[in-house]
């Protein structure tokens, strides 16, 4: 007669049941982060701001701009400079967009030609909707405290084409010149969309950066993934210059 076989060791039989269990967590947990993003990105984060475009004028607001647009020009208030990035977040695609108001550069016109421009961005005024990774921006990505600015001048005159009629006419240009990143610089060429209403001129523009073209870290860390590129976007309104003369038009008898 043979003897009963021994059961099994309890430590043998609760592997199987200790194993379901850590995968089920596992489990549940990628399913936490996931939907947990996911709901971060629809609901709780503020959406990356709208790119930049020049505002049409209403129907009515629409002036015939007066005077010449030789002269001078400065960059005034409300202007802004920035980037646009899409991100990856746990899996969930987003965009992160920052941007600094503390810009400041100048204009010069002779007849129709842009003969002198640049502008410089202080970068450790950027600033975004997520202080993180406005932390990581100043620091090992830009490394503001070694290269406060970002600095585009340009290289090569633009004939911006006959002078606009009317303050609801634009101008698309494209505008050579050296772009100063992280302290690396480098020829590029931007498209600019432009405006006069008499008063100031307003400028649209994006540029695709290439981070390592810049010796710029990619700023993808542990749970967020970034492309190699980025876009750098630009809104500026340059004002007369105080040095200019402004010709002052002749009232009809």
């Amino acid at each position: 007669m043979t003897e009963p076989e021994a059961p099994a060791p309890q430590s043998r039989r609760r592997r199987p049941r200790l194993l379901f269990v850590l995968l089920g967590a596992v489990v549940v947990l990628a399913i936490l982060v996931v939907g947990g993003t996911a709901v971060y990105i629809n609901f709780i984060k503020k959406d990356a701001p709208e790119e930049f475009s020049l505002a049409q004028p209403g129907e009515n607001a629409s002036v015939a701009p007066a005077g010449s647009l030789s002269g001078s020009w400065a960059i005034a208030g409300g202007s802004e400079v920035g980037y646009r990035v899409k991100e990856v977040l746990f899996g969930q695609d987003t965009t992160a967009a920052g941007r600094t108001k503390e810009v400041t550069g100048s204009l010069t016109i002779a007849g129709s030609v842009a003969t002198k421009a640049s502008f410089t961005a202080q970068m450790a005024s950027v600033t975004s909707d997520e202080s993180r990774r406005d932390n990581q921006f100043r620091g090992r990505i830009m490394d503001t405290d070694t290269y406060p600015t970002a600095m585009f001048t340009l290289a090569e005159p633009v004939d911006i084409g006959t002078v606009p009629t009317d303050s609801k006419t634009t101008r698309t240009v494209s505008a050579k010149g050296d772009l100063v990143l992280r302290g690396q610089t480098h020829r590029v060429t931007m498209t600019l969309q432009s405006r006069w209403d008499g008063t100031s001129i307003r400028t649209v523009g994006q540029l695709p950066v290439v981070f390592a073209d810049y010796d710029i870290p990619n700023p993808s860390f542990p749970g967020i993934s970034t492309e190699d590129h980025g876009i750098m976007e630009v809104s500026l309104i340059f004002g007369r210059s105080s040095s200019t003369t402004v010709p002052t038009p002749v009232a009809s008898p």
